[in-house]
């Protein structure tokens, strides 16, 4: 039966319909039908235009990186560091402090990488009953061995409005300790395009005097294979971590200085406390502010780009303007 009180024989839509193509043609015609309407299999209705979902927001690769820096300048950073010294712990407190708007000197502006943060500061965020967790962050490990992975955090300076686009890698340590102990360089090579690399120390192990030593000579070797790795090295910034626990003495940073001076390398010491034990000396996030300041500043001195010059009565100034330099 046809629900549009044809006839079955001449209906189109039939399920083993055997009507010649010319009756059917015929048919159509005569009652008027179009001939482009859907036939059996057809959808009914027509699918809808896609729209574009949603960029990932987990951390970036190299190309993602790179495709940024064609688009505006972007600073790269270098982190490393041997296992537990830290380095993620800056990364998830930093983030912690910007999200909450306690960055020192800064504003949040964008991130390309929120979901790669909150991964890594979701320990902190779990306390059981009023009490932190015993590990404030998870061991950094990557799915790609020879690539790292980037999270990526803009920034807005108080004082003057620069915008900043830091590009931050999260590595695990285990890399810095195949680099000084093998020399495997193939995953450091995004370095070379690195401004500021931070060597990260666990400030703990600079107190005891058992491993004290064991510290600084690692940290002699680790910029002697930057030095073969890179040529010239970029600003290196010395983040001691756990400054909870005690401020760098003067002779352990004096021991620092002498080991980098062996290969004629120069660094700057900055002590923080990604999290603290002790918040009514040290609050969490101590020096964060101030390793953002020495990453984002040149060391270059200001250069005047136009001299001042005191007008002359009757000198042709723009003709001799620095004819005699």
């Amino acid at each position: 039966m046809c629900a549009l009180e044809r006839d079955p024989a001449t209906c189109e839509h039939r399920v083993g319909d055997t009507t010649p193509t010319v009756a059917r043609d015929s048919a159509i015609k005569a009652e008027g039908s179009d001939p482009t309407a859907p036939g059996i299999g057809s959808p009914v209705l027509e699918r809808p235009m896609g729209t574009s979902s949603f960029p990932s927001s987990r951390t970036l690769g190299p190309d993602a990186i790179s495709k940024m820096m064609a688009s505006r300048y972007v600073t790269v950073i270098g982190i490393l560091g041997d296992p537990e010294s830290g380095k993620t712990a800056c990364l998830a407190s930093l983030y912690l402090l910007i999200s909450n708007a306690e960055l020192a000197g800064w504003k949040f502006a964008d991130s390309k990488s929120l979901m790669a943060f909150e991964e890594i500061a979701r320990g902190a965020r779990e306390w059981d009953a009023g009490n932190p967790p015993e590990q404030m962050t998870v061991h950094t490990e990557l799915s790609d061995d020879r690539r790292p992975g980037f999270l990526h955090m803009r920034l807005v300076r108080n004082s003057d409005g620069r915008r900043v686009d830091l590009a931050l890698p999260d590595l695990p340590g285990e890399w810095t300790t195949e680099l000084v102990g093998t020399c495997r360089t193939d995953r450091f090579e995004f370095l070379k395009a690195a401004e500021v690399i931070w060597v990260v120390l666990d400030g703990r192990a600079l107190e005891n005097k058992e491993r004290r030593q064991g510290v600084i000579s690692r940290v002699g070797q680790l910029a002697g294979r930057l030095r073969t790795l890179l040529g010239e090295l970029p600003k290196l910034l010395l983040v001691i971590t756990h400054r909870d626990a005690g401020e760098p003495s003067a002779a352990v940073t004096a021991r620092l200085e002498t080991e980098l001076a062996k290969r004629n390398v120069t660094a700057t010491v900055v002590p923080v406390a990604p999290f603290s034990d002790n918040d009514k000396q040290v609050k969490p996030g101590f020096g964060l502010d101030d390793l953002i300041t020495a990453t984002t500043t040149s060391d270059l001195p200001p250069m005047t780009f136009w001299l001042p010059s005191d007008p002359v009565e009757g000198a042709r100034s723009y003709i001799g303007y620095r004819r005699d330099r």
